[in-house]
């Protein structure tokens, strides 16, 4: 309600000034200290001597205090605007009278006696808001479990340090504030989740870190948030154990961890590392590949419109990607391996001279067997230590054998021969020969080692993965009956091809790191601890599993949705199956997510009966929040020049309408920059997305349906929803649903000739 019709108005509202106030106060305090510590810093640095210790000392001291500063600067700067936005009565155990405590984004004491003005909601006893009930309530802290009474739950709607609006709650938020926050424009969202984090929603967030937690999350669920708050919220919990640089988000694309890069700073988060998995590989592979544009081959799986030969040559294409994301090709990669071991050690014994220091079958059996712990270039320096060894030992016993020889071969000269110029020359070459030997073998046995070690060859993953490929004998005898005949011979002769263009496939990464991990090993620890991978549906159980291979001692939270597996043929199509495959199916959390936040009940209920179409038990569908809006609108035009037309009217009139975000999305690129021609008259900031992009700019843009997944906007406008552009192919269903499920708040769909039979019924003309 407004906030002055509420009966604690003048009470609220005298603790708004009051935390207004001090957070003014504290923000001249930080502003004075830090600029005392910058003062410092460029003294020191001015001074810095590398042999004075006590110099290094304090650059290291104020340099973190420096840190800190900026970090609670940039907190308070916020919270100038909404310091709270909730309050809990809570009365613990048999204390007389409740706390009350105001929840925020960060926390904040009083100084001069350590009082709480503002708990911030990572806290454990933030999680009463979240989850607790009126009455008898319980929290769980480093200290055990706190019971007590919750007397009050209330929400604050502040900006601009104005208190706008007070409602009192029971359950996780009220609907009309809930409303408010879901009817508020694209880019306002994603920063403002927190004060309306649903109980669900809550026990993902602070889910057991060391438990694999993986969400099934509908569309518009909230999972790319909710993924950001858990990092924020881990990293508040563990901030004695761990750095923010030991977590680590791994996205699709770079477009959506552009799209995601302003909201952990918002919550008081730096430095956590953003990748892709493509960057990632290249990265531990410590070489930068030219990677084929993976939307190509989508682009070509979603042509309609092609030929008999290139929708088989297709066909085929995507049951190579099939093979290689998959378990059975990761078995494939350990036979290649075991058979690379086989021949890893030249068939020739070590040795000095004739004499066999090790043998051939020796050598092998501590390759195979007692150094197999390790990778295998790794065993290579075991073998190293142990052929040094053996050689030192050896070697002196052979020196003094000939020591012994030429000594023996000296006495029986004396013995069998008078003393003469013969002896004394016969005597002087066998010294001479003593001395010859003895000088080759030192000299030959300071690389007697090294020269073995030589004979071992050793290529790059790259060069092990052209091998598997390049020989096709090799190929089909690993290979064997687990591929048929024709997907064994054109997955081979497909990458050979790829790879010999200079190019490689993202199917292709997860091979090529694991071989990486498997002959050679990682150069150094990676000090990762935990990975949030958003948009998971689109990775496969094979990189997925080199991922939990590679980062030891890390645990994962994994989101995403199966309805939008728009890379099904290298994705996830089942989550059992990562499970099963990749964490212990006993110690892992499934969690889902139905509730959708995003859209209106209109726009998700035709969105529902779209992806109806795919009989997929796995697939669970969204349940929209009860929101209303207009219904979906679909518009018959003559042609794509008519249907450009129309959306230019619409964009300029929602734009007058106060909508901030608009995206026009179009099947393909080739679509995008078609439409893009017939728009770029009208609007001069119209731009089409390429993924590539450096900065998510918010206005009106042109998006292939492929690259809209993962992002939100005010309203969407489909270009062209013909029969030719949508078919009943499973792919063409789940794009289509995807493209539906972005909008806040409106959905335009056009098409010209006829109507995609997806469409039938959804809404009138």
């Amino acid at each position: 309600m407004p906030a002055a019709n509420h009966p604690d108005y003048n009470e609220e509202l005298e603790r708004c000034r009051y935390t207004l106030q001090y957070i003014e106060k504290s923000l001249e305090n930080t502003i004075t200290r830090k600029e005392r510590v910058d003062n410092d810093i460029d003294k020191v640095k001015r001074h810095f001597s590398s042999e004075s210790s006590q110099n290094y000392i304090e650059m290291l001291v104020n340099t973190t205090i420096q840190g800190s500063l900026d970090l609670k600067l940039k907190n308070l700067l916020t919270a100038r605007s909404k310091p709270y936005f909730a309050r809990i009565d809570f009365r613990e155990g048999n204390k007389s009278a409740p706390e009350k405590l105001y929840i925020g984004k960060m926390s904040l004491m009083r100084d001069e006696d350590q009082e709480v003005i503002i708990v911030d909601w990572r806290a454990p006893i933030a999680n009463l808001y979240y989850e607790g009930r009126l009455g008898e309530a319980n929290y769980q802290c480093p200290d055990g479990d706190i019971s007590g009474e919750l007397s009050l739950k209330r929400q604050f709607s502040i900006d601009e340090g104005a208190l706008h609006e007070i409602f009192d709650i029971d359950i996780t938020t009220n609907d009309e504030f809930l409303q408010s926050y879901l009817g508020a424009s694209a880019d306002n969202r994603l920063k403002e989740i927190v004060s309306t984090i649903q109980s669900e929603q809550n026990k993902i967030i602070r889910a057991d870190m060391w438990k694999p937690l993986i969400v099934q999350g509908a569309a518009g669920s909230g999972k790319t948030t909710i993924a950001l708050h858990r990092i924020a919220y881990l990293i508040y919990t563990f901030e004695k154990s761990f750095h923010p640089e030991n977590f680590m988000i791994i996205a699709p694309n770079r477009l959506f961890l552009n799209y995601i890069s302003d909201v952990l700073p918002e919550l008081g988060v730096e430095k956590v590392k953003q990748t892709t998995f493509e960057e990632f590989a290249m990265e531990l592979l410590g070489k930068r590949f030219k990677l084929r544009e993976a939307n190509e081959k989508l682009t070509a799986f979603v042509n309609n419109n092609a030929d008999e030969e290139q929708v088989r040559r297709n066909q085929l294409i995507k049951r190579s990607s099939e093979l290689k994301t998959s378990m059975v090709f990761k078995e494939i990669v350990d036979d290649y391996i075991s058979y690379v071991e086989s021949r890893f050690i030249p068939k020739e014994n070590f040795k000095i001279g004739s004499k066999v220091l090790f043998t051939h079958k020796e050598i092998n059996d501590l390759f195979l067997n007692q150094y197999k712990m390790w990778a295998i270039v790794q065993r290579i320096d075991e073998i190293k230590k142990s052929l040094t060894n053996r050689l030192k030992l050896r070697k002196d016993a052979i020196v003094n054998q000939i020591y012994s020889d030429c000594d023996a071969r000296v006495m029986e000269l004396k013995m069998t021969m008078e003393d003469s110029e013969e002896r004394q020359k016969l005597i002087i070459e066998a010294i001479d020969q003593q001395d010859e030997m003895v000088k080759k073998i030192e000299s030959y046995s300071k690389k007697a080692v090294s020269e073995y070690i030589k004979k071992i060859s050793k290529f790059s993953p790259f060069e092990y993965y052209m091998d598997l490929m390049s020989d096709k004998e090799t190929f089909d005898r690993i290979v064997g009956d687990r591929v048929d005949k024709e997907l064994r011979d054109f997955t081979r002769e497909y990458t050979l091809e790829t790879l010999k263009s200079g190019y490689v496939e993202i199917e292709d990464l997860a091979p090529i790191t694991y071989l990486k991990y498997c002959i050679y090993g990682m150069d150094e620890k990676i000090p990762v601890k935990h990975i949030v991978i958003d948009e998971a549906q689109d990775f496969s159980v094979f990189q997925l599993y080199v991922l939990k291979k590679i980062v030891k001692d890390s645990s994962f939270t994994i989101l995403g949705d199966l309805c939008q597996g728009i890379h099904s043929y290298r994705g996830i199509r089942d989550w059992n199956d990562l499970i099963k495959n990749v964490f212990d199916d006993r110690r892992s959390e499934f969690l889902t997510l139905e509730q959708s936040y995003r859209t209106t009940v209109e726009i998700m209920d035709a969105a529902n009966k779209v992806i109806d179409r795919i009989k997929d038990r796995n697939l669970i569908k969204a349940k929209p929040v009860i929101r209303h809006g207009e219904k979906v609108r679909v518009f018959k035009k003559g042609s794509t020049k008519e249907i450009a037309a129309d959306i230019a009217e619409k964009i300029l009139q929602l734009r007058n309408d106060g909508f901030k975000s608009t995206a026009v999305i179009c099947k393909t690129m080739s679509d995008c920059k078609n439409m893009l021609s017939y728009l770029k008259k009208d609007f001069d900031d119209i731009y089409v997305m390429t993924g590539k992009e450096a900065v998510y700019k918010t206005g009106p843009v042109i998006v292939p349906s492929y690259l809209s997944k993962g992002l939100e906007f005010d309203v969407v406008l489909i270009a062209n929803a013909g029969k030719s552009e949508y078919s009943e192919d499973e792919l063409d269903i789940k794009l289509l649903y995807v493209c539906m499920t972005r909008p806040l708040h409106k959905l335009y769909v056009y098409y010209h000739g006829e109507l995609s039979p997806l469409l039938e019924g959804i809404a009138d003309e």
